[in-house]
C-alpha cells in the first residue's frame, strides 16, 4: 500500500476552525432538509435549496444534472476535478422519531441519513470557499438524486457529471458507530445488489381437491425454501450470498387454489465471480422445483449496482486526514463489509474512489438502524464529517502538486 504523508497540522486546524464557526448554520441546513424530504427523482426543492447555498459561496453551479441533481465546481487551478458525492433523496417511511424538526411530508422521511450527507458536502464546499489560501486544485461536488432506487448515479454519469473528474470521495452515516467517529474500510465496503421477479404458474382448482390442481402457492413456498437451503449447501460460505424474497402476491379466494404467484426479491453478493453465476444458479433451482410439481415459471433477473470497492491509496488518505484532524481514538478500521448496496459503486467503475463511514450513534439513546422510522443522528457528527472531508480534499491536492513538482 502506498505511504501517505500526514496533512499539514496548520491546514487541518484552519479547516477545523472555519467548520466550527459554521456548525450552527450546518445544523440549520440539515434540519431544513430533514423537515422537507423528497422521494427519489422528485428532489426539486432540495436541489434548489442546495444550489442556493452553493451559489452564495461563490461556486459555479449547474442544476437539473441527472434530472434533479446539482453539480458545483470550486477552484481556479488548471487541473482535473476531485469529486465529492452526496445523495439527496429520502425514503417512503412515516417518521416516528421524537424530534422537533421531524418530517413535514406525510409518509416521507430521511431515514438513511442523506440529509446529513448533503449537509456535509455543503459544509465542505463552504469551508473550502472560506480558506485564506486557495485550493491547489479543483473539486466538483456531485449532489445526486435517486440513490435509494439505484438510478441517480447513472443519470449523473450520463449527464456528464464525471467529465474531467479523476477520483471521487463519498461518505455514509453509520449509527452503529458513536457520533463523531470515522469508520475506514479497506477493500469491499458494500455488496452488489440484483433483483429477481419470479412468477410461478400452476393450475387453479377447488381448495377441497388439491390433487386436481397445481398449487402455485405451495410450489412458491417450495421454491423459497429450496433457494434458502441451497445457499448454505452449494455456495462457498466464505463468499456470502443473501437472497431475500420481500414481496409475494397471488391467489383469489381462501377456497380456490392459486394458479399464479408472483415473487419479488433482492440478491446480495460480495464477490464478482459469485455474482456472475447467481442468475443461472437461481434459475436451475426454480426450474427443477417447478418441474417436480408440474408447474411452469417466468423469471426476470435484473442486474443492479455492483459492490463498492474502496481504492487503497484514497482510503489511506482519508484515514490519515481523519487521524490528523481528530486523533487516532476517533478513527476505527472496519473489519467487515456491509451487504447493503450503494450506487456510488457506479462512479468507481469509471474513476478510483473511496467511501468512509460517519458515526452518528447518540450516546445513551436506543440504537435504530438505517431505514427505521425512529432513525436519528448525533448532529455533532456533521462537524466531524465536514472537517474530515475538507482535510482530505486539501491533502489530495497537496500530494498531487508535490508529485508534479
Amino acid at each position: 500500500m502506498p505511504s501517505v504523508s500526514p496533512p499539514p497540522k496548520s491546514v487541518s486546524e484552519t479547516i477545523r476552525g472555519i467548520a466550527t464557526s459554521l456548525a450552527p448554520r450546518l445544523i440549520e441546513i440539515r434540519r431544513h432538509i430533514h423537515a422537507f424530504p423528497e422521494l427519489s427523482g422528485q428532489e426539486w426543492q432540495t436541489s434548489a435549496y442546495v444550489a442556493g447555498v452553493l451559489s452564495s459561496c461563490g461556486l459555479t453551479v449547474r442544476e437539473a444534472v441527472g434530472k434533479t441533481g446539482v453539480v458545483a465546481d470550486w477552484g481556479k487551478a488548471d487541473t482535473p476535478f476531485l469529486g465529492v458525492r452526496a445523495d439527496l433523496d429520502a425514503l417512503p417511511i412515516q417518521e416516528a422519531a421524537p424530534v422537533e424538526y421531524h418530517s413535514r411530508i406525510p409518509g416521507v422521511m430521511h431515514a438513511c441519513g442523506h440529509d446529513v450527507h448533503t449537509t456535509v458536502a455543503l459544509g465542505t464546499a463552504m469551508v473550502l470557499a472560506a480558506l485564506p489560501e486557495p485550493l491547489p486544485g479543483r473539486v466538483r461536488f456531485l449532489f445526486q438524486p435517486a440513490e435509494e432506487t439505484a438510478q441517480g448515479a447513472r443519470w449523473m454519469i450520463e449527464d456528464g457529471a464525471l467529465e474531467q473528474v479523476m477520483a471521487v470521495l463519498g461518505l455514509h452515516v453509520w449509527p452503529a458507530l458513536p457520533g463523531g467517529t470515522i469508520g475506514i474500510r479497506y477493500g469491499a465496503l458494500t455488496a452488489a445488489a440484483d433483483e429477481l421477479d419470479l412468477t410461478i404458474l400452476g393450475e387453479s382448482g377447488h381448495g377441497a381437491r388439491p390433487h386436481e390442481a397445481i398449487d402455485a402457492v405451495w410450489i412458491a413456498a417450495q421454491v423459497i425454501a429450496n433457494l434458502q437451503q441451497a445457499i448454505s449447501r452449494t455456495q462457498n460460505p466464505l463468499r456470502p450470498v443473501v437472497l431475500t424474497i420481500g414481496k409475494i402476491q397471488g391467489g383469489r379466494a381462501p377456497n380456490v387454489i392459486a394458479d399464479q404467484v408472483r415473487l419479488w426479491g433482492t440478491v446480495r453478493s460480495l464477490h464478482p465471480e459469485t455474482r456472475a453465476q447467481l442468475p443461472q444458479w437461481i434459475e436451475g433451482i426454480v426450474q427443477n422445483t417447478c418441474a417436480t410439481y408440474r408447474a411452469r415459471y417466468t423469471l426476470q433477473y435484473k442486474t443492479g449496482v455492483p459492490g463498492v470497492h474502496n481504492d487503497p491509496h484514497l482510503t489511506q488518505l482519508v484515514e490519515q486526514s481523519a487521524r490528523t484532524a481528530w486523533g487516532a481514538e476517533r478513527v476505527q478500521i472496519l473489519t467487515e463489509p456491509s451487504l447493503g448496496a450503494e450506487d456510488f459503486a457506479l462512479y468507481l467503475e469509471r474513476v478510483p474512489g473511496t467511501m468512509f463511514r460517519l458515526g452518528t450513534g447518540i450516546p445513551g439513546q436506543p440504537y435504530y438502524s438505517l431505514h427505521h422510522p425512529k432513525f436519528t443522528v448525533d448532529e455533532t457528527a456533521i462537524l466531524t464529517g465536514v472537517v474530515t472531508m475538507a482535510t482530505t480534499v486539501w491533502n489530495f491536492w497537496q500530494q498531487k502538486m508535490a508529485q508534479s513538482s
